[in-house]
């Protein structure tokens, strides 16, 4: 595992945290996302060809420890400036406070961004390897 490659690419989620807490709107942040994952999945199949898919899992998985600190300890200004999850948060009825289920979901969207970036990062791979041999032929 390279962790210093891991740490790195997630730097991207680092700045996406405060940037959703303080600048992106919500609409405008899944096209944030869509580049970081085909950037980072691009330099993690340039980078660790051989382990692509475990690569961007744990990207993914950091990534959600950034961002759910953040939106966490964030809270009051996140929910400011995304009144469409404010108001999703009102309607439903929660055991537990909305800042707890912000840390209980966290981790699983990084699960599943972090399986899309390594599907992303073993396609990556596959395009790699098929321009090399139909170039060498």
């Amino acid at each position: 595992m390279n962790w210093k490659l891991i740490f790195g690419l997630s730097l991207f989620g680092l700045g996406m945290a405060f940037a959703t807490v303080f600048i992106i709107p919500s609409y405008v942040e899944p096209f944030c996302w869509l580049v970081i994952f085909v950037i980072v999945a691009m330099v993690i199949a340039r980078s660790r060809p051989d382990r692509p898919f475990v690569h961007g899992l744990l990207v993914g998985i950091v990534n959600s420890v950034w961002i759910t600190c953040a939106h966490v300890v964030f809270f009051d200004q996140y929910i400011a400036k995304h009144p469409k999850e404010a108001a999703m948060m009102q309607s439903m009825t929660m055991p537990v406070s909305p800042r707890a289920m912000m840390a209980i979901v966290g981790p699983l969207v990084g699960i599943i961004s972090g399986i899309v970036i390594g599907v992303l990062a073993l396609l990556a791979v596959k395009l790699a390897k098929g321009r090399t041999s139909s170039a060498s032929a």
